[in-house]
């Protein structure tokens, strides 16, 4: 028994006609007539009724019927669902990002990766740079928006991809007296407390942060350690101490911090997209191409 039996018996219980069934199904009569005959000596049992006049279903062939369209039906779907999936049209895509992608990057391209592949299961996971990288490497995430460059194992299986540029601010309690200063050197915060992340979760932008201040000639002062973006700079709020953030965190509009440049400005912060070389997941590849390339 196959599939091209089970169309003819559904063709022919619909039709009641050889002749009829047979030219929807695009073939001539006798071998129709015979692929139903076969069927029928296969299972064992009659599934239609002829006579000169008419053909009709007998118990039997309506209840055979009955199962070989959902069969077919099961069977199409089977078909699509492949063909949705390697077309990166269904699945489930793996997201890894760290906080200040959120504050513009990442709603931007999940409202159009949604739009355009609703079929996809997005799963979001905030993490921060080193976390990703590994977990990229292992396949525990499909693509990162983190910050390179890498280092360690991971750097040798990922791909990296600038997606956008910023520059560094510094971020002061609301009532700081720095913070009447529309820009600030960066020697304006050498002896001030500090509020970092550790370097261990993104080297990149750390030693960014951390060469900033050495070029102005010194070392910071951190006395609180803080993982996410959004932690840290509710941290500069309670007056914990103050801190050098992407130009993104800005997005977060706290009215009891300011975000004052510092000059001159400092730009190069990146936001890269990442994924494993070679990865042949179509999702990725339909994911990435929703990303423009970044100004220079």
């Amino acid at each position: 028994m196959n599939f091209q039996q089970l169309r003819y018996a559904v063709a022919l219980a619909e039709e009641l006609n050889f002749g009829r069934a047979a030219l929807r199904e695009g073939v001539r009569q006798p071998p129709f007539s015979q692929q139903i005959a076969k069927l029928e000596e296969e299972l064992g049992v009659r599934l239609f009724e002829r006579t000169t006049r008419q053909v009709r279903l007998t118990p039997a062939g309506e209840a055979f019927v009955a199962e070989a369209r959902a069969s077919l039906t099961h069977a199409a779907l089977a078909v699509e669902t492949a063909r949705r999936v390697g077309r990166g049209q269904a699945g489930r895509l793996v997201i890894g990002f760290v906080g200040s992608a959120t504050n513009l990057t990442l709603p931007r391209v999940l409202r159009r990766f949604r739009a355009r592949y609703p079929g996809v299961q997005v799963e979001l996971r905030e993490l921060p740079t080193a976390q990703q990288a590994e977990e990229l490497r292992q396949g525990l995430l499909d693509v990162g928006l983190l910050h390179a460059p890498l280092a360690g194992p991971a750097a040798e299986v990922l791909t990296t991809q600038t997606v956008s540029r910023e520059l560094l601010l510094a971020a002061l309690p609301a009532d700081h007296p720095l913070a009447s200063r529309t820009s600030l050197p960066a020697t304006a915060l050498a002896g001030q407390p500090f509020v970092m992340f550790p370097r261990r979760y993104g080297p990149a932008l750390h030693d960014r942060i951390t060469s900033v201040a050495r070029t102005a000639g010194f070392e910071p002062d951190v006395v609180q350690e803080a993982v996410q973006m959004q932690t840290i700079v509710g941290l500069v709020a309670a007056g914990i101490g103050v801190s050098i953030v992407p130009e993104s965190v800005t997005r977060l509009r706290r009215r009891d911090v300011a975000f004052r440049p510092l000059a001159p400005p400092v730009r190069a912060v990146t936001l890269d997209l990442t994924w494993r070389t070679g990865d042949p997941n179509p999702m990725v590849g339909n994911f990435r191409s929703l990303f423009p390339p970044p100004h220079p």
